[in-house]
Protein backbone atom coordinates (compact mmCIF):
# COMPACT_ATOMS: atom_id res chain seq x y z
CA UNK A 1 0.00 0.00 0.00
CA UNK A 2 1.12 3.55 -0.57
CA UNK A 3 -2.07 5.67 -0.48
CA UNK A 4 -3.24 7.16 2.81
CA UNK A 5 -5.56 10.03 3.73
CA UNK A 6 -7.44 11.23 6.78
CA UNK A 7 -11.20 11.50 6.28
CA UNK A 8 -11.05 15.28 6.01
CA UNK A 9 -14.74 16.03 6.65
CA UNK A 10 -14.78 13.83 9.78
CA UNK A 11 -13.75 16.06 12.67
CA UNK A 12 -15.11 14.01 15.60
CA UNK A 13 -13.84 10.49 15.08
CA UNK A 14 -10.26 9.54 14.24
CA UNK A 15 -10.39 7.93 10.84
CA UNK A 16 -7.95 7.20 8.02
CA UNK A 17 -8.43 5.61 4.61
CA UNK A 18 -5.80 3.35 3.06
CA UNK A 19 -5.71 2.23 -0.58
CA UNK A 20 -4.02 -1.05 -1.49
CA UNK A 21 -1.69 -1.85 -4.38
CA UNK A 22 -1.96 -5.47 -5.24
CA UNK A 23 -1.32 -6.85 -8.70
CA UNK A 24 -3.09 -10.15 -8.14
CA UNK A 25 -6.16 -9.39 -6.09
CA UNK A 26 -9.01 -6.99 -6.16
CA UNK A 27 -7.75 -3.81 -4.59
CA UNK A 28 -9.41 -2.40 -1.52
CA UNK A 29 -9.90 0.73 0.51
CA UNK A 30 -9.51 0.05 4.20
CA UNK A 31 -11.41 2.38 6.50
CA UNK A 32 -9.42 2.58 9.72
CA UNK A 33 -11.19 3.87 12.83
CA UNK A 34 -9.05 4.47 15.89
CA UNK A 35 -10.73 4.36 19.29
CA UNK A 36 -8.25 6.38 21.34
CA UNK A 37 -9.91 5.71 24.69
CA UNK A 38 -9.37 1.99 24.41
CA UNK A 39 -6.44 2.05 21.96
CA UNK A 40 -8.30 -0.19 19.51
CA UNK A 41 -8.22 -0.06 15.73
CA UNK A 42 -11.40 -1.04 13.89
CA UNK A 43 -11.32 -1.76 10.19
CA UNK A 44 -13.89 -1.92 7.40
CA UNK A 45 -13.00 -2.90 3.87
CA UNK A 46 -14.44 -1.58 0.61
CA UNK A 47 -13.69 -3.18 -2.72
CA UNK A 48 -11.99 -0.99 -5.33
CA UNK A 49 -12.11 -3.34 -8.29
CA UNK A 50 -10.76 -1.01 -10.96
CA UNK A 51 -7.06 -1.27 -10.16
CA UNK A 52 -4.17 -0.62 -7.79
CA UNK A 53 -4.48 2.66 -5.92
CA UNK A 54 -1.69 5.24 -6.26
CA UNK A 55 -3.36 8.19 -4.58
CA UNK A 56 -6.42 8.76 -2.44
CA UNK A 57 -8.06 11.99 -1.22
CA UNK A 58 -11.31 12.78 0.57
CA UNK A 59 -13.89 15.52 0.14
CA UNK A 60 -13.57 18.34 2.71
CA UNK A 61 -17.35 18.74 2.76
CA UNK A 62 -18.91 15.29 2.39
CA UNK A 63 -17.77 12.40 4.61
CA UNK A 64 -18.90 9.82 2.10
CA UNK A 65 -17.05 11.10 -0.96
CA UNK A 66 -13.47 10.34 -2.00
CA UNK A 67 -11.29 10.30 -5.10
CA UNK A 68 -8.69 7.76 -6.16
CA UNK A 69 -5.99 7.60 -8.82
CA UNK A 70 -5.57 4.03 -9.99
CA UNK A 71 -3.88 1.94 -12.67
CA UNK A 72 -5.94 0.56 -15.49
CA UNK A 73 -4.66 -1.76 -18.21
CA UNK A 74 -6.20 -1.33 -21.62
CA UNK A 75 -4.74 -2.55 -24.93
CA UNK A 76 -1.67 -3.77 -23.01
CA UNK A 77 -0.95 -0.16 -21.97
CA UNK A 78 -1.14 0.90 -18.34
CA UNK A 79 -2.95 4.17 -17.72
CA UNK A 80 -3.39 5.94 -14.40
CA UNK A 81 -6.99 7.16 -14.19
CA UNK A 82 -8.96 9.04 -11.57
CA UNK A 83 -12.51 8.69 -10.31
CA UNK A 84 -14.81 10.05 -7.60
CA UNK A 85 -16.59 7.52 -5.39
CA UNK A 86 -19.15 7.33 -2.61
CA UNK A 87 -18.84 4.88 0.25
CA UNK A 88 -21.92 3.06 1.63
CA UNK A 89 -24.13 5.28 3.82
CA UNK A 90 -23.60 3.30 7.00
CA UNK A 91 -19.81 3.73 6.77
CA UNK A 92 -19.77 7.48 6.15
CA UNK A 93 -19.16 8.66 9.68
CA UNK A 94 -16.40 7.44 11.93
CA UNK A 95 -16.09 5.32 15.10
CA UNK A 96 -17.59 2.18 13.60
CA UNK A 97 -17.19 -1.23 15.12
CA UNK A 98 -15.45 -3.76 12.95
CA UNK A 99 -17.79 -6.36 11.50
CA UNK A 100 -17.70 -9.31 13.93
CA UNK A 101 -17.90 -11.94 11.25
CA UNK A 102 -14.72 -11.87 9.23
CA UNK A 103 -16.52 -13.59 6.36
CA UNK A 104 -19.10 -10.81 6.20
CA UNK A 105 -19.63 -9.37 2.76
CA UNK A 106 -17.11 -6.79 1.72
CA UNK A 107 -18.93 -3.78 0.39
CA UNK A 108 -18.16 -1.92 -2.78
CA UNK A 109 -17.72 1.73 -3.60
CA UNK A 110 -20.30 3.48 -5.71
CA UNK A 111 -18.75 5.18 -8.73
CA UNK A 112 -19.92 8.81 -8.95
CA UNK A 113 -17.90 9.88 -11.98
CA UNK A 114 -14.63 9.47 -13.84
CA UNK A 115 -12.26 12.40 -14.31
CA UNK A 116 -11.78 11.84 -18.00
CA UNK A 117 -8.06 11.97 -18.76
CA UNK A 118 -7.99 10.34 -22.19
CA UNK A 119 -6.67 13.54 -23.74
CA UNK A 120 -4.33 14.49 -20.92
CA UNK A 121 -2.29 11.49 -19.81
CA UNK A 122 -1.65 9.75 -16.50
CA UNK A 123 -3.20 11.15 -13.34
CA UNK A 124 -0.70 11.86 -10.56
CA UNK A 125 -3.05 13.20 -7.91
CA UNK A 126 -6.43 14.74 -7.15
CA UNK A 127 -6.75 17.76 -4.83
CA UNK A 128 -10.00 19.08 -3.34
CA UNK A 129 -10.54 22.78 -2.78
CA UNK A 130 -9.61 22.94 0.93
CA UNK A 131 -12.35 25.22 2.26
CA UNK A 132 -14.91 24.52 -0.42
CA UNK A 133 -18.21 22.70 -0.67
CA UNK A 134 -16.54 19.67 -2.22
CA UNK A 135 -17.49 20.68 -5.75
CA UNK A 136 -14.11 21.87 -7.02
CA UNK A 137 -11.16 19.61 -7.64
CA UNK A 138 -7.85 19.88 -9.42
CA UNK A 139 -6.14 16.89 -10.96
CA UNK A 140 -2.60 16.68 -12.32
CA UNK A 141 -2.23 14.52 -15.43
CA UNK A 142 1.23 14.24 -17.01
CA UNK A 143 2.01 17.91 -17.78
CA UNK A 144 -1.58 19.20 -17.43
CA UNK A 145 -3.37 20.94 -14.57
CA UNK A 146 -7.11 20.27 -14.84
CA UNK A 147 -9.73 22.14 -12.81
CA UNK A 148 -13.04 20.27 -12.50
CA UNK A 149 -16.51 21.19 -11.32
CA UNK A 150 -18.49 18.35 -9.81
CA UNK A 151 -22.17 18.69 -10.66
CA UNK A 152 -25.43 16.92 -9.89
CA UNK A 153 -24.41 15.46 -6.53
CA UNK A 154 -20.95 14.71 -7.92
CA UNK A 155 -22.29 12.37 -10.59
CA UNK A 156 -20.71 14.44 -13.33
CA UNK A 157 -17.33 16.17 -13.61
CA UNK A 158 -17.04 19.10 -16.00
CA UNK A 159 -13.61 20.38 -16.98
CA UNK A 160 -13.82 24.11 -16.25
CA UNK A 161 -10.24 25.13 -17.12
CA UNK A 162 -6.81 23.70 -17.71
CA UNK A 163 -3.23 24.64 -18.46
CA UNK A 164 -0.12 22.73 -19.46
CA UNK A 165 3.58 22.88 -18.69
CA UNK A 166 5.49 24.07 -21.72
CA UNK A 167 9.08 23.17 -22.37
CA UNK A 168 11.53 20.61 -23.61
CA UNK A 169 11.45 16.95 -22.72
CA UNK A 170 8.80 14.84 -21.06
CA UNK A 171 7.49 17.16 -18.36
CA UNK A 172 5.37 15.41 -15.76
CA UNK A 173 3.85 16.53 -12.48
CA UNK A 174 4.66 14.32 -9.50
CA UNK A 175 2.45 15.97 -6.87
CA UNK A 176 0.60 19.10 -5.85
CA UNK A 177 -1.22 20.85 -3.00
CA UNK A 178 -4.06 23.34 -2.94
CA UNK A 179 -3.31 26.32 -0.70
CA UNK A 180 -5.87 27.04 2.04
CA UNK A 181 -4.93 30.75 1.83
CA UNK A 182 -5.75 33.55 -0.65
CA UNK A 183 -9.40 32.43 -0.86
CA UNK A 184 -8.21 29.07 -2.19
CA UNK A 185 -7.08 30.58 -5.51
CA UNK A 186 -3.57 29.08 -5.51
CA UNK A 187 -2.08 25.66 -5.93
CA UNK A 188 1.53 24.47 -5.89
CA UNK A 189 2.86 21.70 -8.10
CA UNK A 190 6.06 19.67 -8.27
CA UNK A 191 7.62 18.45 -11.48
CA UNK A 192 11.14 17.05 -11.66
CA UNK A 193 13.24 19.35 -9.41
CA UNK A 194 10.95 22.38 -9.76
CA UNK A 195 8.15 23.73 -7.56
CA UNK A 196 5.62 26.09 -9.16
CA UNK A 197 2.74 28.17 -7.89
CA UNK A 198 -0.39 28.71 -10.00
CA UNK A 199 -3.42 30.98 -9.79
CA UNK A 200 -6.51 28.83 -10.33
CA UNK A 201 -8.52 31.77 -11.70
CA UNK A 202 -6.20 32.61 -14.59
CA UNK A 203 -4.34 29.23 -14.64
CA UNK A 204 -1.12 31.23 -14.88
CA UNK A 205 2.13 30.56 -13.07
CA UNK A 206 2.73 32.96 -10.17
CA UNK A 207 6.09 31.72 -8.86
CA UNK A 208 8.68 29.16 -9.79
CA UNK A 209 11.35 27.59 -7.58
CA UNK A 210 13.84 26.08 -10.01
CA UNK A 211 16.07 23.37 -8.58
CA UNK A 212 14.11 23.41 -5.35
CA UNK A 213 15.78 20.04 -4.69
CA UNK A 214 18.87 18.39 -6.14
CA UNK A 215 16.70 15.50 -7.34
CA UNK A 216 13.01 14.78 -7.90
CA UNK A 217 10.54 16.67 -5.68
CA UNK A 218 8.15 14.12 -4.14
CA UNK A 219 5.69 16.12 -2.06
CA UNK A 220 4.53 19.58 -0.95
CA UNK A 221 2.45 21.03 1.86
CA UNK A 222 1.31 24.53 2.82
CA UNK A 223 1.62 25.94 6.31
CA UNK A 224 -2.04 26.18 7.45
CA UNK A 225 -1.41 29.34 9.50
CA UNK A 226 1.21 31.31 7.55
CA UNK A 227 0.06 32.14 4.08
CA UNK A 228 3.31 32.27 2.11
CA UNK A 229 5.01 29.26 3.67
CA UNK A 230 5.41 26.01 1.77
CA UNK A 231 7.32 22.82 2.58
CA UNK A 232 8.82 20.50 -0.03
CA UNK A 233 10.70 17.19 0.12
CA UNK A 234 12.47 15.00 -2.36
CA UNK A 235 14.98 12.43 -3.47
CA UNK A 236 17.94 14.50 -2.23
CA UNK A 237 16.86 13.32 1.29
CA UNK A 238 16.01 16.90 2.26
CA UNK A 239 12.94 18.76 3.47
CA UNK A 240 12.93 22.45 2.60
CA UNK A 241 10.77 25.33 3.77
CA UNK A 242 10.06 28.22 1.41
CA UNK A 243 8.61 31.69 1.59
CA UNK A 244 6.95 31.95 -1.82
CA UNK A 245 7.48 35.73 -1.93
CA UNK A 246 11.23 35.18 -2.15
CA UNK A 247 12.14 31.86 -3.70
CA UNK A 248 15.88 32.29 -4.21
CA UNK A 249 16.76 30.43 -0.99
CA UNK A 250 14.81 28.15 1.34
CA UNK A 251 14.04 29.63 4.76
CA UNK A 252 15.16 26.37 6.42
CA UNK A 253 16.38 22.94 5.39
CA UNK A 254 16.01 19.67 7.30
CA UNK A 255 18.51 16.92 6.57
CA UNK A 256 17.52 14.12 8.92
CA UNK A 257 16.57 11.37 6.47
CA UNK A 258 19.06 9.05 4.77
CA UNK A 259 16.95 8.20 1.71
CA UNK A 260 14.21 9.74 -0.45
CA UNK A 261 11.63 11.74 1.49
CA UNK A 262 8.20 10.79 0.13
CA UNK A 263 5.94 12.88 2.27
CA UNK A 264 5.87 16.10 4.32
CA UNK A 265 2.88 17.27 6.38
CA UNK A 266 2.26 20.31 8.55
CA UNK A 267 0.11 19.82 11.63
CA UNK A 268 -3.26 21.52 10.99
CA UNK A 269 -3.38 23.30 14.38
CA UNK A 270 0.22 23.67 15.51
CA UNK A 271 2.24 24.49 12.42
CA UNK A 272 5.59 24.02 14.14
CA UNK A 273 4.99 20.25 14.10
CA UNK A 274 6.20 18.68 10.85
CA UNK A 275 5.89 15.02 9.89
CA UNK A 276 8.07 13.40 7.24
CA UNK A 277 8.16 9.85 5.90
CA UNK A 278 10.99 8.33 3.88
CA UNK A 279 12.16 5.18 2.18
CA UNK A 280 14.78 4.94 4.94
CA UNK A 281 11.76 3.30 6.74
CA UNK A 282 11.58 6.09 9.28
CA UNK A 283 9.00 8.69 10.24
CA UNK A 284 10.45 11.85 11.76
CA UNK A 285 8.49 14.38 13.83
CA UNK A 286 10.24 17.77 13.86
CA UNK A 287 9.58 20.96 15.79
CA UNK A 288 10.20 23.81 13.33
CA UNK A 289 9.20 26.46 15.80
CA UNK A 290 11.42 29.28 14.45
CA UNK A 291 9.43 29.48 11.20
CA UNK A 292 6.03 28.75 12.74
CA UNK A 293 3.23 31.17 13.54
CA UNK A 294 4.23 30.92 17.22
CA UNK A 295 8.02 31.51 17.16
CA UNK A 296 8.05 32.74 20.77
CA UNK A 297 5.90 30.00 22.21
CA UNK A 298 2.56 31.80 21.84
CA UNK A 299 0.76 33.77 19.17
CA UNK A 300 2.56 37.10 18.90
CA UNK A 301 0.18 39.98 18.44
CA UNK A 302 1.48 43.48 17.69
CA UNK A 303 -1.41 45.07 19.61
CA UNK A 304 -0.11 43.63 22.85
CA UNK A 305 2.78 46.08 22.84
CA UNK A 306 1.77 49.66 23.56
CA UNK A 307 4.92 51.69 22.98
CA UNK A 308 8.63 51.45 22.19
CA UNK A 309 9.55 50.81 25.81
CA UNK A 310 7.33 47.75 26.14
CA UNK A 311 8.60 46.49 22.85
CA UNK A 312 12.17 46.74 24.08
CA UNK A 313 11.31 44.85 27.28
CA UNK A 314 9.49 42.19 25.29
CA UNK A 315 12.44 41.61 22.98
CA UNK A 316 14.81 41.09 25.88
CA UNK A 317 12.62 38.45 27.49
CA UNK A 318 11.47 36.55 24.43
CA UNK A 319 14.06 34.51 22.58
CA UNK A 320 12.89 32.46 19.62
CA UNK A 321 12.61 28.78 20.52
CA UNK A 322 14.99 26.27 18.97
CA UNK A 323 14.14 23.94 16.11
CA UNK A 324 14.71 20.28 16.86
CA UNK A 325 13.82 16.72 15.95
CA UNK A 326 11.26 15.60 18.51
CA UNK A 327 11.14 11.91 17.73
CA UNK A 328 12.15 9.31 15.16
CA UNK A 329 9.74 6.42 14.72
CA UNK A 330 11.19 3.14 13.50
CA UNK A 331 8.20 0.77 13.60
CA UNK A 332 8.27 0.30 9.84
CA UNK A 333 10.47 -2.24 8.09
CA UNK A 334 9.79 -0.95 4.60
CA UNK A 335 9.68 2.39 2.76
CA UNK A 336 7.26 4.83 4.38
CA UNK A 337 5.24 6.23 1.49
CA UNK A 338 2.71 8.29 3.41
CA UNK A 339 2.31 10.20 6.67
CA UNK A 340 -0.88 12.06 7.62
CA UNK A 341 -2.24 13.93 10.63
CA UNK A 342 -5.70 13.04 11.88
CA UNK A 343 -8.42 15.58 11.00
CA UNK A 344 -10.09 15.02 14.37
CA UNK A 345 -7.18 14.92 16.83
CA UNK A 346 -4.27 17.33 16.25
CA UNK A 347 -1.90 15.18 18.36
CA UNK A 348 -2.38 11.97 16.42
CA UNK A 349 -0.89 10.80 13.12
CA UNK A 350 -0.66 7.73 10.92
CA UNK A 351 2.11 6.39 8.71
CA UNK A 352 1.93 3.76 6.00
CA UNK A 353 4.72 1.62 4.59
CA UNK A 354 4.81 -0.33 1.37
CA UNK A 355 4.38 -3.71 3.14
CA UNK A 356 0.89 -2.56 4.13
CA UNK A 357 1.70 -1.73 7.74
CA UNK A 358 -0.21 1.25 9.15
CA UNK A 359 1.13 2.72 12.38
CA UNK A 360 -0.75 5.26 14.51
CA UNK A 361 1.30 7.43 16.88
CA UNK A 362 0.81 10.38 19.20
CA UNK A 363 2.86 13.53 19.69
CA UNK A 364 4.84 12.96 22.92
CA UNK A 365 2.79 14.17 25.88
CA UNK A 366 5.54 16.38 27.30
CA UNK A 367 5.74 18.33 24.05
CA UNK A 368 1.95 18.55 23.76
CA UNK A 369 1.75 20.23 27.18
CA UNK A 370 4.72 22.42 26.42
CA UNK A 371 2.89 23.71 23.31
CA UNK A 372 -0.46 24.10 25.07
CA UNK A 373 0.61 25.64 28.36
Amino acid sequence: ARALTPQTAETDAIRFLVGTQSLRFDNQIHIIDFDDENNIINKNVLLHQVGEIWHISTSPADKGVLATCYNKTSDSKVMTCAAVWRMPKELESGSHESPDDSSSNTQTLELLCHLDNTAHGNMACVMWEPMGDGKKIVSLADNNILLWDLQESSAKAVLSSSTALEGKGQLKFTSGRWSPHHNCTQIATANDTTVRGWDTRSMRQIYCIENAHGQLVRDLDFNPNKQYYLASCGDDCKVKFWDTRNVTEPVKTLEEHSHWVWNVRYNHSHDQLILTGSSDSRVILSNMVSISSEPFGHMVDDDELSDQEDQHQEEKIKEPLQDSVIATYEEHEDSVYAVEWSSADPWLFASLSYDGRLVINRVPRALKYHILL
